[in-house]
């Protein structure tokens, strides 16, 4: 199995297209859980993914429900990335089959999809600081996660 990425909810199509973009680069398969504040397709993503869009495999939820379901058929574990995750990323040790969680760039994810996580992993930044961009924190997340399962292109 190879890692995924997951877009819990996202507002802007232009972080949601850049991580397409990450995947496209990584060759990593990139999942959004809608509803999503922007009309989810190929034409609000180009802006940002440019002509890689073409180049990533991606797929769409209707729910976070449909998703998880999905994810724990698969044998998937569920890898949430949040501010107030108890293990920070260099503790943690990633699965080949991990299913990597990024929350909504207004609110995160709600208690429930917290909950439904096998693990909550946090990318230490400075106390000043509040948070990483959406797309900042994926591309980060998945570097790792590769570098860990040795899943980064030659």
């Amino acid at each position: 199995m190879t890692l995924r990425i997951a877009l819990y909810c996202p507002d802007i199509a232009q972080n949601a297209g850049t991580i397409l973009r990450v995947g496209a680069c990584f060759g990593v398969e990139v999942h959004i859980i809608e509803p999503a504040g922007f009309p989810v397709g190929d034409a609000g993503f180009r802006r940002a993914g440019m002509d890689y869009i073409d180049q990533v495999t991606w797929r769409r939820h209707v729910s976070f429900a449909t998703f998880d379901a999905e994810r724990r058929t698969e044998g998937r574990r569920l890898v949430l990335f949040t501010t107030t995750g108890a293990t920070p990323l260099p503790d943690f040790r990633f699965h080949p089959g991990d299913l990597l969680l990024f929350g909504r760039e207004s609110a995160g994810v709600p208690e429930a999809v917290h909950a439904a996580a096998d693990a909550r992993v946090r990318i230490p930044i400075r106390a000043e600081a509040r948070s990483l961009n959406v797309a900042v924190s994926a591309g980060i997340a998945l570097a790792e996660a590769l570098r860990q399962t040795g899943g980064l292109p030659g």
